[in-house]
């Protein structure tokens, strides 16, 4: 489809208004990172670096960060490998419910974030008599992170035919071989695309981390929220600010690297990426027979 010029030029009008909204005020946050003064001013009276040197050399921030990243990794680990097994179940196989199953394992990622916190504060604290901790917030985090990896599993295996692995079990290939040399190279950048925006969703989490972590406790979120009406940490907020936006950014680029890749997505027609994860399947049992 062809646009006239006003067309094309009420298109860009609208692309710099939405991406104007989306990032202006992060801008603003850039900008007061650099701001001389110990005082917030619009606009700042001079720049300096100084205080992204201050928020490296701050304990709290560093403990907060070696937090977050703690806990990111954990859920992140924890959702690839439930994200990826109920994807198998519901993109592969048919049964009844299955359908209510998935809307149950998408559901989390749109409750408030609020009514996640308190349900999982109380059945930890209340119902099991569990000690809030970090691993309450990773647990906490992995209910979310689930749904990132799940979709982009079940959404790459729906695009992929199941005669390879069909194809791969014909020629004695036990599941678990199936699995390695047929299904997997099939998901791996979707998995890597969900692992890592997983990744990402949970460094940034604040909500669910509020009501699940133990006194004493911080992520870089929580440190960011609970400094920012101290006068001795004011100006230091704004660059922890940025360097936890720089940290999310490359996840999430890196995710959307991979899922723009389709290499691997629909085996090849000719023999390419067909016959190759088939033929190894083949290989493999045959050695093992």
């Amino acid at each position: 489809m062809r646009l006239s010029r006003g067309g094309k030029i009420t298109l860009r009008v609208v692309v710099a208004l939405v991406l104007a909204f989306i990032y202006i005020p992060l801008l603003v946050i850039a900008v007061e990172a650099f701001n001389s003064s110990r005082i917030l001013k619009w606009p700042p009276p001079g720049f300096t670096l100084s205080w992204f040197g201050k928020a490296l050399e701050n304990e709290s921030v560093r403990e907060a960060l070696l937090t977050s990243i703690e806990a990111g990794l954990a859920a992140m680990l924890i959702a690839i490998v439930l994200g990826t097994l109920i994807a198998l179940a519901v993109g592969r196989r048919k049964f009844f419910g299955r359908d209510s199953i998935s809307f149950l394992v998408v559901l989390p990622i749109a409750l408030p974030g609020i009514v996640t916190g308190v349900a999982l504060s109380n059945t930890f604290t209340q119902v099991l008599g569990i000690s809030l901790s970090l691993l309450t917030v990773i647990i906490g985090h992995a209910t979310f992170c689930i749904v990132v990896v799940y979709n982009n599993a079940v959404a790459r295996l729906r695009r992929t035919s199941g005669s390879f692995e069909e194809a791969s079990a014909d020629l004695g290939a036990d599941p678990w071989q199936t699995f390695r040399f047929v299904t997997f190279p099939s998901l791996r950048s979707a998995l890597g695309a969900g692992a890592l925006l997983a990744f990402a969703l949970s460094f940034d989490e604040i909500i669910v981390t509020n009501f699940t972590i133990g006194a004493g406790e911080e992520t870089l979120p929580i440190w960011i929220y609970r400094n920012l009406f101290r006068p001795k940490e004011l100006p230091v907020v704004p660059a922890v600010a940025v360097i936890l936006i720089i940290l999310s950014i490359i996840p999430v680029y890196l995710a959307h690297r991979l899922s723009s890749d389709d290499a691997g997505l629909t085996p090849g027609r000719g023999g390419g990426a067909t016959t190759t994860p088939v033929g190894i399947a083949e290989a493999e049992a045959t050695a093992a027979h």
